[in-house]
C-alpha cells in the first residue's frame, strides 16, 4: 500500500518541526547569553546590581522575596535565592527618586552614582545587622542580603546630609528602598 504523501513532504514536515524545537529557547540558554549560566541566584543578584553598565540592560532581571526573574525579551528564568536571606537594595536620593517594590537589577537607577556613604541597618530590637563604609554603584544602589523575617531602621549618612527610614523582611515586603531622603 502506498502513502498518500510524497516522501518530500514528510523530509519538508519534519524538518521544520525540528527547526522549531530547535528554535525554542530553554532557560539555560537565556542565563548562557547573558553571562549569567552557572551562577547562583545570590551570585547573579550581586553580579548585576553591581554592575557598571547604563541603565537599562537590555535585558530583564527582577530581585523578589525568594527568586531572581531573568528574562531575554521573550523567555524568562526563574533562579531561586537561598531560604533565610533576602536581598534589600537601597537607593539613598537628596533631590529625586522612583517609586519601585521588586528591585529591578536591569533597570532601576538611583540619584547617587557611585558616592561614599556609611550605611547602618538594625533590626527592632536595636541589634546591627551591617555597620559599615559603602559606596552606591553606579546604578545609584547598595544591596544588601539580609535574614528573612526580620523588621527594623536602615540608616544612611552622606557627609553632612543623613536620612533613615524602616524595613522589613517579611512576607509580601518590597526588595527595593528608594524611600530613603538624605537632608
Amino acid at each position: 500500500m502506498r502513502s498518500q504523501f510524497p516522501l518530500a513532504t514528510v523530509v519538508v514536515a519534519s524538518a521544520t518541526l525540528l527547526a522549531g524545537c530547535s528554535a525554542t529557547t530553554s532557560d539555560d540558554d537565556v542565563l548562557a547569553d547573558l553571562g549569567l549560566d552557572g551562577l547562583t541566584g545570590e551570585e547573579i543578584v550581586t553580579q548585576l546590581d553591581a554592575s557598571t553598565e547604563s541603565r537599562p540592560l537590555d535585558f530583564t532581571a527582577s530581585v523578589r522575596e525568594d527568586e531572581v526573574l531573568v528574562g531575554d525579551g521573550t523567555t524568562e528564568v526563574a533562579v531561586t535565592l537561598d531560604d533565610g536571606q533576602f536581598y534589600l537594595s537601597i537607593a539613598p536620593y537628596v533631590e529625586s527618586t522612583h517609586e519601585c517594590f521588586f528591585h529591578s537589577l536591569a533597570g532601576c537607577q538611583g540619584e547617587l552614582v557611585e558616592e561614599p556613604v556609611e550605611v547602618r541597618i538594625t533590626d527592632a530590637d536595636g541589634a546591627v545587622l551591617i555597620e559599615e563604609s559603602a559606596t552606591t554603584y553606579s546604578n545609584g544602589f547598595v544591596g544588601y542580603w539580609l535574614p528573612e523575617d526580620v523588621e527594623g531602621t536602615v540608616e544612611i549618612t552622606q557627609g553632612d546630609l543623613s536620612g533613615s527610614v524602616p524595613f522589613s523582611t517579611t512576607e509580601g515586603s518590597p526588595t527595593c528602598l528608594t524611600t530613603l531622603q538624605l537632608t
